[in-house]
């Protein structure tokens, strides 16, 4: 397994009106054996990206390195990569097996080899004993095994997956991510997974990149991208979050304080390069969750009136009236006589109180 870096990518489109910027500036480093992941909104420049990884696409400029080897011009099957498609490209005519092996036809792998592998594969993604089925045959769940025991039998230096789980209902997306996340793990693979879906990101990376408009976004786990965004627009995309207006009082070694509208509040920076003078105009990012009932004149606390709450059990998800305007929370463990109309204080803790630069 070795590093893949992506050096002052830029992919550009001819248009009418010229040129279409996909990809600008984009530099990215992943880890041996990571499970990385591509995430942005529809027409980002994600799937973009990944198909210059593959070989299916090439940059405008930049270069792309696989551990020392410059692969950025370099043809696909050059490359050792396979890449797994949002469609599953799975051949109607040819056998489950005979799918998996398509890849080793190619490359001339020997009979009794190719057959060895395929059946490594099959047992790789819990496939055994339906080597002989016809593609109809098989649910969708399956048909997502075959098509990433069909990547997984080459022996990739680097597995590729476009939005692979999109297709599926919503309770096999569930099933399948941490099938995938294991499939990958235990054969040691490198893999590059693009998605919109903030959720999947959350539960299956090592890491993310966030991309935006063709650019870099953020890059961190999971817990750094959504505890620390960087941006009001990243902490947007990851997950429902309060954007609140509020310019900066002080500062000391670890947190910073700000006036907002309710009061005073004392948070912790989400980009500790950004502008921290006292007046400077920010925006504060406080996740739904993040708020508990309090007592008045708690730090970091406000009061509100419930204008709007729907029940989910063991939560409520409430919306409250507030000197900062709406504000959405989520409380565990409600009590019932939290309704319509009732007053709630309630308090967010200084480190959940990310300060970001106002756009």
């Amino acid at each position: 397994m070795e590093t893949l870096h992506l050096c002052s990518v830029h992919k550009t489109y001819p248009s009418d009106a010229g040129t279409v910027t996909v990809l600008n500036d984009v530099n990215l480093s992943i880890n041996p054996g990571e499970l990385f992941f591509l995430l942005g909104p529809s027409g980002c420049g994600k799937t973009t990206l990944l198909r210059c990884l593959a070989g299916l696409d090439f940059p405008t400029s930049g270069a792309i390195f696989f551990g020392d080897r410059n692969v950025t011009d370099l043809a696909p099957h050059l490359r050792e990569t396979a890449m797994v498609f949002q469609s599953y490209a799975l051949w109607p005519h040819l056998s489950v097996a005979e799918n998996i092996a398509f890849g080793l036809v190619e490359r001339k792998v020997p009979s009794a080899e190719r057959a060895r592998r395929v059946q490594e594969a099959l047992t790789s993604v819990r496939l055994d004993g339906l080597g002989e089925r016809s593609i109809d045959q098989l649910s969708g769940g399956q048909q997502q095994r075959v098509a990433l025991a069909r990547a997984l039998v080459v022996r990739p230096r680097c597995l590729l997956l476009d939005e692979p789980l999109s297709n599926l209902d919503a309770q096999l997306r569930i099933e399948m991510r941490q099938e995938i996340r294991r499939i990958v793990k235990e054969n040691g693979l490198t893999a590059v997974y693009v998605t919109h879906d903030q959720e999947e990101a959350l539960a299956m990376a090592d890491r993310m990149a966030l991309i935006s408009r063709g650019r870099v976004a953020q890059v961190g786990t999971p817990e750094e991208v959504y505890r620390r965004p960087i941006s009001a627009e990243v902490a947007r995309f990851i997950g429902e979050t309060n954007l609140i207006a509020a310019e900066i009082s002080g500062r000391d070694a670890t947190t910073v304080s700000v006036l907002t509208s309710a009061g005073a509040f004392t948070g912790i920076l989400g980009d500790p390069a950004s502008a921290t003078e006292t007046g400077h105009p920010v925006e504060l990012s406080i996740r739904p969750e993040a708020w508990h009932p309090a007592n008045a004149g708690e730090a970091n606390s406000l009061t509100g009136v419930v204008t709007e709450k729907v029940y989910l059990g063991q939560r409520a998800q409430l919306t409250l009236r507030t000197g900062l305007g709406p504000l959405r929370i989520m409380v565990s463990n409600p009590p019932a006589n939290l309704t319509t109309g009732h007053e709630l204080t309630v308090a967010v803790a200084t480190s959940d109180v990310v300060v970001l630069p106002r756009p």
